[in-house]
């Protein structure tokens, strides 16, 4: 299975990747991630830097989140964030618009999960289940997120119980996400 979930990424990826191409004749651009480092970076364009998907370097572990908050995470969401280097991807999920997130480089992955501790101390603190974000909405009060204790992948409002199952599984997930340039 994360063989499957490391697969359907890459697909989503060339999937992005090529509709920048179709779109604007180039790789994908990002200007929020001009001026930080990353192995992903192919080139500039304008105030933006051009970005290609590269192989993950660091061990594929999120282990340091399971120790600073004494749990089990889900082996699909260690899978999603180790599997490559990314920019940020904008989506369509049905009707939600989302930016499907990724690590961009090794000091990003530690970045990462350091929020990723705090997301979930705060889902303790509240007495919340477990979620692990994926994505982020135009709407600052919903978050996409892979559930702990299911694997289900919600549409949730942090700091609340209500969630909406957008997807059984991560993989089933990613195959339904259609790509949106720029």
């Amino acid at each position: 299975m994360m063989q499957q979930i490391a697969e359907a990424l890459r697909d989503f990826t060339a999937r992005y990747c090529q509709l920048w191409q179709q779109h604007y004749g180039h790789a994908p651009a990002s200007a929020e991630l001009a001026g930080i480092p990353s192995p992903c970076i192919t080139g500039e364009r304008d105030d933006s830097v051009l970005w290609q998907p590269q192989p993950f370097s660091l061990r594929p572990s999120l282990d340091a989140v399971e120790r600073a908050v004494d749990i089990q995470l889900q082996p699909a969401i260690t899978t999603f964030y180790t599997s490559q280097f990314a920019g940020d991807m904008q989506a369509r999920f049905e009707h939600h618009s989302l930016t499907l997130l990724q690590a961009w480089s090794e000091d990003d992955f530690l970045r990462l999960q350091e929020n990723l501790i705090g997301h979930l101390i705060m889902k303790r603190r509240l007495k919340l289940s477990p979620t692990l974000f994926i994505a982020t909405t135009a709407s600052e009060e919903e978050i996409v997120s892979l559930c702990n204790l299911s694997g289900e992948i919600i549409l949730e409002q942090p700091g609340r119980k209500q969630r909406q199952i957008l997807a059984d599984n991560i993989k089933i997930f990613l195959k339904t996400l259609q790509p949106v340039s720029g």
